[in-house]
Formats: C-alpha cells, structure tokens, sequence
C-alpha cells in the first residue's frame, strides 16, 4: 500500500518581511569577498606552510603583509 503526503509551503510574513535584509547582507559578503586582500587571505591559505618556509616567509608575516595598512597586528 503506498501513501502520499502533500505538503504545502507555509508563507510567513516574518520570512516576507527578512527578505530584503538577507539579500542585503548577502550582497555585502559577495562585495567583501571580493576584495583583492580577500583574494590574497585565500590564496595564502591555499599554501602549506612548506611552501611559505621555501620562500622565505612564514604565514604571520604575510597576514602582516596583506593587512598591513589597515590593522596594527
């Protein structure tokens, strides 16, 4: 005997109303990860730490390097 159940999606107001805030908010993470020293925090964690000791740096020093004029670290 097989059974069907139907469900119907239930439309909240609450989730009418959050709509434009989320699409903001996800607007605003896409703009920031779209930033070049995003671009760089990625490509530097694509590295192994090997790699970084073979050219000469280790990952503190280029996390210093990428942020460098916008945070004291």
């Amino acid at each position: 005997m097989a059974y069907i159940t139907e469900t119907k999606p239930v439309l909240l107001l609450s989730s009418l109303a959050a709509r434009p805030f989320v699409a903001f908010w996800n607007v605003m993470v896409r703009i920031a990860e779209a930033h070049p020293k995003m671009t760089a925090v990625k490509a530097l964690n694509a590295q192994t730490d090997a790699q970084l000791a073979a050219r000469g740096t280790s990952r503190t020093d280029e996390i210093r390097r990428i942020f460098a004029g916008q945070f004291y670290l």
